[in-house]
Formats: C-alpha cells, sequence, structure tokens
C-alpha cells in the first residue's frame, strides 16, 4: 500500500560536516516527487535518509523526522531492515547480481526472508518482471545471468527485485543516467505505470525528465560550497517549471546558473 511520506525539520550531518539543513516536505501516496538541482546541493542526501541508507555511512546522522504515513522510521523503536524493505531503492548504476539468474535476481529478497516456495517464487518473478514491464523480453531466459542483457533491462530488472517484496515506496536515485534514450523512455513509461500503485521518489539531474514525470518538484540548493544544502521550495511540478516562487529556481530552470 502507498504511503504518504512527512520530512519535518530534518538536518543531515557527515560526521561534524552539517550537509543538508531544515528539510520541511510531503510526499503525497501514489505520486511521483522529483528533486532537482545542482552537484553537491544535498538531493541524493536527502533520498538515502528516507529509507536509513545514509546512517551506513560511519559518523552519519540525521536530527527531525521522517514520517511514514505518521511513524517516525528514526524512532529508537523502529528496524532499519524493515524500513529499507518497506521503502525500495534503485540506484544510479544497474546493480543485478551479474551471475544470478534473472529469475533469482527477481526473488533475492523473498529467499532473504526465508520464503522457499518454488511455487510462490515463480509467481512473484512472473509479476514482478511484469510489473517492471520487462516479462516479454526476459520470459524465454529466465534462467540465464541478469549481467547478460542491456543496461536499460538491467534496470528495469532492479526495479522488479524492489517491487517483488512489496515496499510502499520506490526510491531512485538517477536511475536513467547510464541509460540511452529509448531506455530512458522505457523508464519513464514504467514510473508513470507504477504511480499508481507506489509512492516514488526520484532524483534527477534532467530537468525535462522532472518535468515529464513527476508530480511535484523540490529544488535543493546550497549557498556556497561547504555550506549545506537546501530546500529552495516545493511545488507542483507545472507551477515549479512555468511560475516558481524563488528567484534561485527560476536562475537555475532557465540555466542562469548549475
Amino acid at each position: 500500500m502507498a504511503k504518504r511520506i512527512d520530512l519535518k525539520d530534518v538536518d543531515i550531518y557527515y560526521g561534524a560536516f552539517h550537509a543538508v539543513q531544515s528539510v520541511n516536505l510531503t510526499v503525497a501516496p501514489r505520486s511521483v516527487t522529483a528533486f532537482i538541482g545542482p552537484s553537491g546541493c544535498g538531493k541524493s542526501t536527502v533520498l538515502r535518509t528516507l529509507n536509513r541508507m545514509h546512517e551506513e555511512i560511519p559518523g552519519a546522522r540525521v536530527d527531525g523526522q521522517i514520517l511514514l504515513d505518521g511513524e517516525n522510521i528514526y524512532d529508537r523503536s523502529a528496524d532499519a531492515v524493515a524500513v529499507r524493505r518497506t521503502i525500495g531503492m534503485v540506484f544510479q548504476m544497474p546493480n543485478p547480481f551479474p551471475t544470478m539468474s534473472i529469475r533469482d535476481n527477481v526473488v533475492a529478497g523473498l529467499r532473504l526472508q526465508g520464503v522457499k516456495d518454488k511455487k510462490k517464487l515463480d509467481e512473484v518473478a512472473e509479476a514482478s518482471l511484469r510489473g517492471a514491464n520487462l516479462w516479454n523480453e526476459v520470459k524465454d531466459r529466465l534462467d540465464k545471468p541478469g549481467g547478460g542483457i542491456s543496461g536499460g533491462q538491467q534496470q528495469r530488472l532492479c526495479i522488479a527485485r524492489a517491487i517483488a517484496v512489496q515496499p510502499d515506496v520506490l526510491l531512485m536515485d538517477e536511475p536513467c543516467s547510464a541509460l540511452d534514450p529509448i531506455s530512458t523512455l522505457a523508464i519513464e513509461d514504467l514510473i508513470a505505470d507504477l504511480k499508481k500503485e507506489y509512492t516514488i521518489v526520484i532524483v534527477t539531474h534532467n530537468m525535462q525528465q522532472a518535468a515529464r514525470v513527476s508530480d511535484q518538484t523540490g529544488f535543493f540548493n546550497l549557498e556556497a560550497t561547504g555550506k549545506p544544502g537546501h530546500l529552495v521550495e516545493i511545488d507542483d511540478t507545472e507551477k515549479i517549471f512555468s511560475n516558481p516562487t524563488e528567484q534561485a529556481t527560476e536562475d537555475y530552470i532557465s540555466g542562469r546558473f548549475g
């Protein structure tokens, strides 16, 4: 079930370095939110806090609240592994297990959870590959290695792997940056389909992509090197790209800086 995300006064640190300051935003269920902004402004850092991957970095910490349907995922009682099961992640570079079969790539998370029923695993593999719009392309080679398909197919395989464990949220960190235009279009079409069932947050350097796929867009910026990044504004994507409230947003979108 897609869930709502709320960030309240979120500050993010790498050791003593204050990376991102005072982020407040809401992501509605069954929607796509895009984070845009120049390199180093903190957008990917914020994304990684949404499923507690940031804390895997030694010395990293998060202050404030990140709520998933009202439950703070950083509460002491929250289980980080359960959070990551609920909030899936797709990375910039496709990262299938290269020697593992396509089928086993998809159900790897379920196997880790202890699912052994072959019929169940096969059903989930097919459903997830269909959900990632990949089934028709790989159904006759499910036992072939996941590393033997094209880059665009590998990225959709990673999306199939992410949705196989039935998360509520999907995070995507520049999922198309390593792909050709045709594969990029396939991923964008897939995102439009997936938002019917999932809450999606995507980081992208491609402003045209943000305009095409997202319902709302957040613009992140930083004042100077060594200063914390911050969320300048977040609004409906159409408004951000046609009539932003902040001059800095307009300057970035129009190419005056960044």
